[in-house]
């Protein structure tokens, strides 16, 4: 049986951390299924056609190549639990892990059907730089009636908001840069060509 990771992400745009989580999870999966998604709780400075190109040109550029990672932007629904739904149309001798942020594990009462959701999955909770895993946080998932697991891995201390904010590129991978200045998303991107010295 296919043990398949399912990582959708609303990451906006998806940064060289996304990437060191993909690329862990094709070690420990036989497969991983990546989308781009629109959280309902969040608004998004780019459109999701744009985001899940990034995220292909993320997946790409994994070094070295991983031949079990596939965007499958079919999955991608604004709830989790129809998106678990068509995986199990798609792969129907598999087990699913469902892999969300430690960021996420306080919005989980509030998702659809969460308890419906939490029946057909286990749960990956990959913990992220400023929102450790509390005690508390545990109790939550095991009130849930959620099986979860937290993954033995820290992703890089770069995020999405950051690079929106003050356009570190430092936090993005180079083919995913070079398509935000192609198609001149952020306004950080504006910004920095402003303030760049003039000979």
């Amino acid at each position: 049986m296919l043990k398949i990771a399912l990582f959708g992400t609303s990451a906006d745009p998806p940064t060289a951390g996304h990437q060191a989580i993909i690329s862990w999870l094709s070690q420990h999966y036989d497969w991983v299924a990546v989308w781009a998604a629109d959280n309902p709780f969040k608004s998004h400075a780019s459109p999701l056609e744009h985001r899940a190109t990034m995220l292909r040109l993320l997946i790409e550029d994994i070094n070295p190549p991983r031949h079990n990672i596939g965007l499958h932007q079919e999955l991608s629904s604004h709830r989790t639990l129809e998106t678990v739904n068509k995986a199990k149309q798609h792969w129907q001798d598999a087990t699913f892990t469902l892999v969300i942020g430690s960021d996420l594990v306080h919005q989980l009462q509030q998702w659809y059907a969460v308890a419906e959701l939490l029946q057909q999955v286990q749960l990956l909770v990959v913990p992220r730089p400023g929102y450790e895993v509390a005690e508390s946080d545990l109790q939550q998932l095991r009130q849930l009636g959620a099986k979860f697991a937290i993954a033995n891995l820290t992703a890089p201390d770069v995020s999405s908001t950051a690079y929106r904010e003050s356009g570190d590129s430092e936090a993005l991978t180079p083919p995913v840069e070079a398509y935000i200045h192609q198609q001149h998303l952020y306004e950080c991107q504006h910004a920095a060509k402003e303030t760049l010295p003039t000979r």
